[in-house]
């Protein structure tokens, strides 16, 4: 036996959390947050890439642009349905080794190909794709850290976990913009692309947007491997696990889901190239990160605010306070050739960051609880043998759904990017999209009202 393995993991027992289960789920934890920091890094690094594309000679257009930023979101998305199932398959600690080393692969690639102009289309579409190892990377960890911890504390550990995660967006959009002005690598990372402008010329190294983050894939995988844990408990095949394809709160946990973490991955994958087109003299880039950052830091609030609160309560009026956000964003957009507002879109869109974070907090505090109760109130006045049972089995029901709510929000990273690119096409602005957006969060009150948070609800959380 391997160990790495936990046999023994009782942590709703007091004593068990207190003398060893506390230390042991922080270590996990900590080593889990910067290895998903890095795929969602990688994740979105196109949402960076392409800004700076035409400008070092890719003649790309805005719409083929637009699916470069969108592509990632649409494969990440499909990889997480199969990695919400790994962790209970695999072991978490061999599937966040194997899932974080796999991120080398679109981050080396694109190193590469950013450094001909002659690199086709076709290629780069490939490297957006493979970009979605990152993406998949988030329902397997989350899943994962899920087993960790007792049902009083998920909340902290999953904000902790994906809000901390969710900064590698952040990070991406920070860091590349300066690390692609300057030859970080020498020589090995090959030669700079001269970019004029205004009659002036200047130097970038867009390949560091893939480079930079190669030695931090490569020591994050090794602590995985050597610092992290596998749980006995937490072990169950595909087949026990496809119940949840039956379990209707599934279903209506992923609508909620794609509401909060699908409209803030989306939001930040398609939010620098927004800016680009709807008010060409602003630098994007040096706004966009903030947008990530603030949506991350307010989950971490949120998780925390969920736990005392109820997750349900907090989704209802973070979803009411999204739309006032989005109708906030329309009112500062350009409008019939007239200029906008950039200062009042801006803030508006840190607003709808903000609700999107806290959303996504809340909508994770409501599953493990939804079937936590689910599987408790079926086991009442049975033996204690059964209620124990009853405990582990909606551990692993609420880790698998965590997984593949994951999965299809993160369809959002796919969908929003491309509304706006199909909405400009077509109207010339991105209001239409806007407005579709507004009608999917009424759909997401009603559900959370009716469902979770009325008085009377069949499943209060």
């Amino acid at each position: 036996m391997s160990k790495y393995m936990i046999n023994t993991w009782e942590p709703e027992t007091p004593a068990f959390w207190q003398n060893t289960g506390r230390s042991t789920a922080n270590r996990n934890l900590w080593i889990s947050i910067p290895a998903l920091a890095l795929a969602f890094a990688v994740w979105m690094v196109w949402s960076v890439v392409v800004v700076k594309l035409p400008a070092i000679g890719f003649k790309y257009s805005t719409n083929q642009l637009f699916w470069l930023t969108a592509l990632p979101g649409l494969s990440g998305a499909t990889l997480r349905i199969f990695y919400s199932f790994m962790v209970p398959i695999f072991g978490g600690r061999k599937w966040t080794t194997i899932s974080t080393a796999s991120l080398l692969i679109p981050a080396i690639g694109i190193g590469f190909a950013v450094q001909d102009t002659s690199t086709g289309y076709p290629t780069m579409l490939i490297l957006a794709l493979l970009c979605g190892f990152g993406g998949g990377n988030f329902a397997s960890s989350m899943a994962n850290i899920s087993f960790f911890f007792p049902k009083a504390q998920k909340g902290y550990a999953l904000g902790m976990n994906a809000g901390l995660g969710n900064l590698g967006v952040s990070a991406v959009q920070f860091v590349v913009p300066l690390v692609i002005t300057m030859g970080v690598f020498g020589t090995i990372g090959g030669d700079g692309q001269t970019i004029g402008k205004l009659g002036q010329t200047s130097t970038l190294w867009l390949q560091n947007a893939g480079f930079i983050w190669v030695p931090f894939i490569a020591i994050s995988s090794l602590l995985a491997w050597f610092g992290m844990n596998d749980l006995a408990s937490a072990k169950a095949s595909f087949a026990e696990q496809a119940v949840i394809f039956k379990r209707k709160h599934n279903w209506l946990m992923c609508w909620l889901y794609t509401g909060t973490f699908g409209s803030f991955i989306g939001y930040s994958a398609a939010f620098p190239l927004l800016m680009k087109t709807q008010f060409p003299d602003v630098n994007p880039l040096q706004y966009a990160f903030l947008g990530p950052l603030v949506g991350a830091l307010a989950r971490v609030v949120g998780g925390i605010i969920s736990d005392k609160l109820g997750g349900a309560r907090v989704t209802f009026w973070t979803f009411i306070f999204m739309i006032a956000a989005v109708l906030g964003v329309l009112h500062f957009a350009p409008h019939d050739g007239v200029a906008g507002n950039f200062t009042g879109f801006f803030w508006m869109f840190m607003a709808l960051f903000a609700g999107t974070g806290v959303g996504n907090a809340s909508t994770f505090r409501m599953i493990p609880v939804i079937f936590l109760t689910e599987h408790q109130r079926a086991a009442a006045g049975k033996p204690q043998a059964v209620q124990e049972q009853a405990v582990v089995d909606a551990n692993k029901e609420g880790a698998a759904v965590l997984g593949f709510t994951s999965a299809m929000a993160a369809y959002g990273a796919f969908f929003i990017p491309k509304s706006y690119g199909t909405s400009i096409a077509m109207t010339g602005s991105p209001d239409t999209a806007l407005w579709c957006f507004i009608g999917f969060y009424m759909s997401c009150i009603a559900i959370t009202w009716w469902c979770y948070a009325r008085k009377g609800a069949a499943m209060p959380c």
